[in-house]
């Protein structure tokens, strides 16, 4: 029988999920370009000869916060994708709430808000976050749109503009949770990402179905005098 591992040696094995969760949040509150490899350490409180020990450059410190943040919440997905026997419909409903549930309406978004504000300046790793994110859940949303189509459940539809469509509303609503929004004014447009994302599915599915009345059940667009939190996508 093991011994159980010592204070140290749990500490040492935390220690890189430290450095990833205070460099995330760092990316997020100074951007990029902005957070500094010591204000990193600091923040996880460790030296920063001990950061390059797991993470020898900035760069590469923000590939594993995308890697563990976003690609494998991706990668999940498609996991999910891979075990579905049900409706497509259903389905793409699923998808696009773990969306926003996981990923755009937490810290992670902050992720995204920062490659479209610097991507121009670091080439090489918009090739590695579009290798990671992008491509990998371009890929799963066509997927559910191709097999709905071959089973007849969604009418023909051009997969890749269909997959941009679904995309632009959740990407807006990212961008302003971590710029406009983020600002805590007092006036300007307040979207409700609940109602937003309701409202999309429902309209895209009127649009994607043969049969309207294929409608999942979980998706009803809340009403404007509806309660907030009550309605919405209503997925478990």
């Amino acid at each position: 029988m093991s011994s159980p591992a010592s204070p140290r040696q749990r500490r040492k094995e935390a220690r890189p999920q430290e450095l990833l969760d205070a460099a995330l949040a760092l990316f997020v509150e100074k951007g990029f370009a902005a957070t500094r490899s010591e204000e990193v350490a600091a923040r996880a409180g460790v030296s920063k000869g001990t950061l390059y020990l797991y993470y020898p450059s900035k760069e590469e410190l923000f590939k594993a916060v995308v890697r563990e943040s976003l690609a494998a919440k991706i990668a999940e997905g498609a996991e999910e994708l891979a075990r579905h026997q049900g409706p497509m419909a259903e389905l793409l409903v699923w998808v696009m709430h773990e969306w926003w549930q996981r990923m755009g309406c937490t810290p992670v978004g902050g992720i995204m808000k920062i490659m479209v504000s610097e991507a121009r300046n670091f080439p090489e790793l918009t090739r590695f976050y579009v290798d990671e994110v992008i491509l990998p859940f371009c890929a799963l949303l066509a997927e559910v749109l191709q097999r709905g189509v071959a089973r007849g459940e969604f009418r023909p539809v051009d997969v890749e503009s269909t997959v941009h469509v679904l995309i632009g509303p959740v990407l807006h609503l990212v961008m302003h949770q971590h710029s406009i929004g983020a600002c805590g004014l007092g006036h300007g447009p307040k979207p409700d990402p609940d109602l937003v994302l309701a409202t999309q599915m429902e309209l895209m599915l009127r649009g994607l179905l043969r049969d309207p009345g294929q409608m999942p059940a979980a998706v009803r667009m809340r009403q404007p005098t509806d309660p907030p939190g009550e309605g919405g996508a209503g997925i478990p």
